[in-house]
């Protein structure tokens, strides 16, 4: 790995902020970003004056997908070396899900492949109208393996197995449309916009954002009965949580 760090970590106004910050090569993924991020949003988890986190892309572009270069060597010189590389990821991804704090994607030029799976993996994205998202894995004779599984929930079969199979690219527009993109952003205002909402978002309550997201993820797979059941125990379990509790009388 290069001393180099990869990302730029910030802290304030109850905003965890990190930044990926390979500008030069688009913010392409390697190992060392990877591991960085996750080691971060582990640090900004556990922080109790956290509430929200940012996760953005120096430059003109978000993340322009895994760096190929470190995959081709890893590859040529390690045995099992695509499996461990794609569950370093795939422990990124999985770590944003369990997260009990929102983690928010400010997205501008390129997501592409796992830069698209990177934000998608997020609960809010926030677009640039310049934005571009795209899965062109199959062009290259590759797989959008970890990616789909954001993806496939979040536009659903149809637009999902459209966007794999042709590797196209889709504009801000259209990807809030398919449902990839939660707000699109003008490019004067975005810095600003995006700013005001993450601090809304860090501004409520960190018990109810906790169920809330822990909810809303738990929702994956159950029938509509079984949903409505978990809904009436996180709603009791929630306001049992916000009661005051008297203190308990002690003897002698």
């Amino acid at each position: 790995m290069s001393s180099e760090p990869r990302l730029k970590i910030g802290m304030y106004g109850g905003i965890g902020r990190a930044t990926l910050a390979r500008p030069s090569a688009q913010n392409a993924l390697d190992v060392q970003m990877i591991v960085e991020l996750r080691q971060a949003l582990d640090e900004f988890e556990a922080d109790p004056d956290v509430r929200a986190v940012l996760i953005a892309g120096e430059g003109d572009h978000f993340c322009a997908g895994t760096d190929v270069g470190e995959l081709a060597a890893l590859l040529e010189t390690t045995e099992g070396g695509a499996s461990d590389d794609a569950w370093t990821l795939g422990r990124l991804f999985l770590g944003i899900r369990q997260m009990t704090k929102p983690v928010i994607a400010a997205v501008q030029g390129r997501a592409l492949a796992g830069g698209a799976g990177l934000a998608t993996a997020c609960d809010m994205v926030l677009a640039r109208e310049d934005a571009v998202f795209g899965y062109p894995e199959v062009r290259l004779g590759a797989v959008p393996a970890l990616v789909m599984t954001m993806l496939r929930r979040s536009v659903g079969e149809k637009h999902a197995f459209d966007l794999v199979a042709s590797g196209r690219m889709v504009n801000a527009a259209e990807a809030e449309r398919l449902g990839l993109v939660s707000r699109v952003l003008s490019m004067d205002a975005f810095d600003g916009e995006v700013e005001r909402i993450v601090l809304g978002i860090a501004s409520h309550s960190s018990h109810g954002m906790a169920y809330t997201k822990r909810l809303f993820y738990a929702l994956d797979g159950m029938t509509f009965r079984d949903s409505i059941d978990e809904g009436v125990k996180t709603n009791a379990e929630a306001r049992d949580a916000a009661a005051p509790h008297p203190p308990r009388d002690h003897e002698g």
